[in-house]
């Protein structure tokens, strides 16, 4: 991993595809980061990145990553989720190819807390947070009630949903594209994938591992990787765009 993050950051190599890991495991061998998400941000020298979990289907993303669920209140912040909503549209525009991308931000709560009912942060936090981004010039709507919203067909109206803890967007998202999803880490300076599931230990030996969604981890890290390519060029030359869309090369 050391070693991975050092080649990426000197652009020996173009990105990285990481295998599950057991984070009680590594958590014992003295490995002091929750995950490969928070380790490779720290190598990559930044303080905010995004876990994003994508497939054909669907995009989410997650406000925090591995936070314990009695700890996610404290930890979101409007400031926070401001930094969220930005990274997040940048990567839809560099990475997955959408011009202008349309996100939807969920609540926190039960019923996205009912008016304050059922809790205040949707309208103390997550809503303030989405007027200044509305503002600022983002296309982001919110917050949704998460079980609504999963329940019925708004999931596929946006090009990408911001979901406030892990459970929250991870859940629906595996139930919808499970062994087709890749988690995809924005916001650093490389390209880096990985599986949608853990290490399956349970089924360790028995040669009946399905390795679909980790192809799709390294297929996706190409994909994001020309994708990427691609937006820098066509920035570059703005008439390279207009000559692929000519082409029929880029929809």
């Amino acid at each position: 991993m050391e070693k991975a993050a050092e080649d990426a950051k000197n652009g020996s190599i173009d990105g990285i595809v990481t295998a599950p890991i057991n984070k009680y495991a590594m958590k014992l061998s003295g490995f002091s980061f929750p995950g490969h998400t928070e380790f490779l941000a720290d190598k990559d020298g930044k303080k905010e990145n995004l876990m994003v979990l994508c497939s054909d289907q669907l995009i989410v993303a997650t406000v925090t990553n591995h936070v314990p669920i009695k700890d996610v209140s404290e930890k979101i912040s409007k400031e926070l989720i401001l930094k969220k909503i930005q990274i997040f549209q940048k990567t839809l525009i560099e990475n997955f190819g959408k011009d202008k991308p349309v996100i939807a931000v969920l609540g926190l709560n039960p019923h996205a807390g009912d008016e304050g009912a059922l809790g205040n942060e949707e309208e103390t936090i997550i809503r303030p947070a989405i007027i200044e981004a509305k503002k600022s010039g983002y296309f982001v709507a919110g917050p949704f009630s998460a079980d609504a919203f999963f329940g019925g067909d708004k999931w596929t109206k946006v090009d990408g949903i911001l979901a406030m803890y892990h459970d929250q967007g991870l859940i629906p998202f595996k139930t919808i594209s499970f062994g087709e999803g890749t988690n995809f880490t924005a916001g650093l300076s490389f390209v880096r994938t990985s599986p949608d599931h853990g290490t399956a230990y349970d089924i360790a030996g028995q040669n009946i591992a399905n390795p679909s969604s980790f192809l799709h981890a390294i297929y996706r890290a190409m994909d994001i990787f020309n994708t990427k390519n691609g937006y820098a060029e066509d920035r570059a030359n703005p008439l390279t765009k207009i000559k692929k869309q000519a082409a029929g090369l880029d929809d």
